[in-house]
């Protein structure tokens, strides 16, 4: 069945692509007039709608080549140049090294997208590549860079207010942009079926935390994406060591990685009939009646040459006393 798109639906993801372009360069705007949480508010939304244009038009079959361009320059404005003009507003006061970090980060933040771009076209990649970006993604290259912004005017003015301490950190983000930390995309991420109730109810709770405490709910979620990196780091290493977990269901790479633990580890499978000391005497009091009721014979050496009789269990050899 070959499905066939209009004009106007296939206008509609680029249409929201020029409107996160918009979002992000009106937070410029706010930061002139001194509107700091609205800044931070129109590069949220130019996240989400940056989020949003992609998987709109794959579902609607709209892809084109002008729309994978566009969202590139978009990108680039909403969490590169703008982001970097609202700490110079911010913070700069007219100074040469408030300059040269946002022209760093701007910079950064062009050369990550268009290495993102080659490696659309890249086709050697191994197949796990596409659960990973290469570096740090742009919106949240573009959120991370205004952390300072949003922990002073929620706590106001401390360390992490300081003047040179926000152009260590916004240089810093730069260098994750461009890097090679592979970071986990959430293209890629599947929910169970038994976990879409419990993952509702979370997306409600994380609804309300931003309804009625959107500066702090936002500094925990960039806490949280660095924290992951590592977690990321060691799962994309896990996996190209492992090709046979490559193409494997969840549940089939999870079995891949307990097994290969405990292969590293040098750990056996408990052996459920030998046990030792303590153990060995609880077990045999609780199956001492099964032994009455089925008695079996020991012989020994002398036995298996006629010059004994069947020998009786003894009890003082196994450790216990008879009742």
């Amino acid at each position: 069945m070959v499905r066939v798109t209009t004009p106007g639906v296939r206008l509609l993801p680029n249409a929201i692509t020029v409107l996160a372009l918009c979002a992000g360069l009106s937070s410029v705007q706010f930061a002139l007039i001194g509107n700091y949480p609205m800044a931070i508010a129109s590069i949220g939304i130019a996240a989400v709608l940056d989020s949003l244009d992609g998987r709109i038009a794959r579902l609607l079959d709209a892809t084109s080549k002008m729309g994978q361009e566009l969202d590139s320059l978009s990108d680039g404005i909403s969490f590169g140049v703008a982001p970097a003009l609202v700490l110079y507003v911010w913070h700069a006061e007219g100074e040469r090294i408030g300059w040269v970090a946002s022209l760093i980060f701007a910079v950064c933040m062009i050369l990550r997208l268009a290495r993102f771009n080659t490696l659309i076209e890249d086709t050697e990649q191994p197949p796990y590549a596409g659960e990973f970006f290469v570096g740090v993604p742009a919106p949240a290259g573009g959120l991370l860079a205004m952390l300072p912004l949003i922990l002073e005017l929620q706590f106001g003015q401390g360390w992490w207010s300081h003047q040179y301490t926000v152009w260590v950190w916004t240089i810093a983000v730069a260098a994750l942009l461009i890097s090679r930390i592979p970071t986990l995309s959430l293209k890629t991420v599947k929910a169970p079926p038994k976990a879409i109730a419990p993952l509702l109810v979370g997306v409600g709770l994380l609804a309300a935390a931003i309804i009625q405490f959107p500066l702090v709910a936002l500094a925990i979620a960039l806490v949280l994406y660095l924290a992951h990196i590592p977690y990321s780091v060691y799962r994309q290493r896990w996996l190209a060591s492992h090709p046979e977990a490559w193409m494997a269901p969840p549940r089939e790479r999870r079995a891949i990685r307990r097994s290969s633990s405990r292969r590293r580890l040098g750990l056996r499978p408990p052996l459920r009939r030998v046990v030792a000391g303590a153990a060995q005497r609880v077990r045999l009091q609780r199956g001492e009646q099964h032994v009455a009721r089925a008695p079996r014979t020991l012989t020994s050496d002398k036995d298996r040459d006629g010059s004994r009789g069947p020998r009786r269990r003894s009890w003082r050899r196994i450790g216990l006393r008879k009742r």
